[in-house]
């Protein structure tokens, strides 16, 4: 696992969490560009896919490959399903479920490079 790439994901991914909930303390409902912000974090955890599918390609194998699978697709599919429900109900609680979501995904990232180490398989 690359750790300069998991670090910048998870940094993207709290900062996206602040904004979250900051706009959620000021009582808004989320707006375009949280969405998009949302957005890049999706696409910078869809490029930690592809660097971890091509690691396991060239033979790197992490410590448990089911449980580091399941935490791979586990972060690709939080924030999705967390903004299907923002734009659903577009209120100050969804903002806060935005904020959630994005404070799960470096929390899987986390135990995506623990796994990958060997720690905690």
């Amino acid at each position: 696992m690359v750790t300069w790439l998991a670090t910048a994901v998870a940094l993207c991914s709290l900062a996206v969490a602040c904004w979250s909930f900051v706009s959620a303390a000021r009582g808004r409902s989320p707006k375009d560009p949280l969405l998009i912000a949302i957005a890049v974090v999706e696409v910078l955890l869809l490029a930690q896919v592809v660097v971890s599918v091509v690691l396991l390609i060239s033979g790197e194998r992490p410590g448990g490959m089911a449980t580091f699978i399941a935490y791979l697709v586990g972060s690709l599919a939080v924030l999705p399903v967390a903004t299907l429900w923002a734009l659903a109900e577009r209120s100050r609680s969804s903002t806060v479920v935005l904020g959630i979501a994005c404070v799960t995904v470096p929390v899987l990232i986390l135990r995506m490079h623990e796994v990958w180490g060997g720690a905690g398989a």
